[in-house]
């Protein structure tokens, strides 16, 4: 039987680290399937945890005035989902919902941090690994917002 360690040593997210670090940070996960048209957490709500995409799609989104909700990006699998867990106030600054049947790894913000605060290489690296995430959400929701306003309502 493949267990949530094997699965997440698997992921493209983790690729790199140090497999102590991942059989450690699997404690504090399980399996997470959703079925289709799921909402896994709301833009502003309290953000607990973080996924790693295995199989099938998420969809990003964004409450923009007069709009609605605006997808701004979709997530496949190797895709790593949620990231305001690790910064405070720990408040979601999109929405998610899954587009068909979803297997992903659930991981729990609190035991995560705590793994971090103990110890500071592991959370250096999972630090960097987030901003780029970070970084690349910011712009693709920037170029989306962008194509968005330039097309007539």
């Amino acid at each position: 039987m493949i267990t949530t360690y094997d699965l997440m040593a698997a992921h493209p997210f983790l690729t790199g680290l140090p497999l102590r670090h991942i059989e450690r940070l699997s404690r504090y996960a399980s399996r997470a399937p959703f079925h289709a048209n799921t909402r896994i957490f709301q833009e502003h709500g309290t953000a607990r945890g973080w996924w790693l995409i295995r199989d099938g799609f998420v969809n990003l989104d964004l409450r923009v005035p007069g709009r609605g909700d605006v997808i701004v990006e979709t997530l496949g699998p190797g895709a790593v989902l949620g990231w305001s867990w690790l910064f405070p106030p720990y408040k979601w600054h999109f929405g998610a919902v899954t587009t068909e049947p979803v297997l992903a790894i659930a991981v729990d913000a609190e035991g995560t941090r705590a793994m971090c605060d103990a110890e500071p290489a592991f959370g250096y690296e999972l630090t960097k690994r987030f901003m780029a995430v970070v970084v690349e959400r910011m712009q693709t929701s920037r170029m989306r917002l962008i194509d968005l306003y330039k097309a007539p309502a």
